[in-house]
């Protein structure tokens, strides 16, 4: 492994495992919205990274980069999205967690893009529907921590 790379164990975090228990992490999820939206874009493999890029990955076509934008209508062609970060600190092996989540926007017609991180997930949904996003996730985490969602029930 290169001594740029660690583990949670190396990295020396002092943050445990992260949570599995699947109504645990839907109760508490605790959104956050980021203030600045966000747009994702792809460019050439050996184009250099955007300064401040917040993603950069490989894909076989191109790059994709998620880079910070300005709340401004100069780009009206450009899609802008609202990222969300999930602050209940989830393991990367929770099973679930996405499905219930993905169920409660596609039934408020929002499209998600997730990107699962080391410590949090982050949702990126688009800019004018981010309030509605942040609506769906607050009644989704609101039904688990009242414990009105059974074993199996996702949304």
């Amino acid at each position: 492994m290169s001594p740029a790379l660690a583990t949670r164990e190396t990295a020396g975090v002092g943050i445990g495992a992260g949570e599995t228990d699947l109504a645990r992490l839907l109760a508490g999820l605790a959104p956050a919205l980021a203030q600045r939206p966000r747009a994702i874009l792809t460019q050439a493999h050996d184009a250099p990274m955007p300064a401040g890029a917040l993603l950069w990955f490989r894909e076989d076509e191109a790059a994709t980069v998620i880079v910070e934008i300005e709340d401004d209508s100069s780009h009206p062609d450009q899609a802008r999205w609202a990222q969300v970060q999930l602050r209940i600190h989830s393991s990367l092996e929770a099973v679930g967690m996405m499905a219930a989540i993905s169920t409660a926007l596609a039934e408020r017609g929002i499209p998600c893009n997730v990107v699962s991180a080391y410590f949090h997930d982050h949702l990126f949904v688009p800019w004018t529907r981010r309030e509605d996003a942040l609506a769906a996730l607050a009644a989704l985490s609101a039904r688990y921590a009242r414990g009105t969602c059974g074993d199996g029930d996702m949304a």
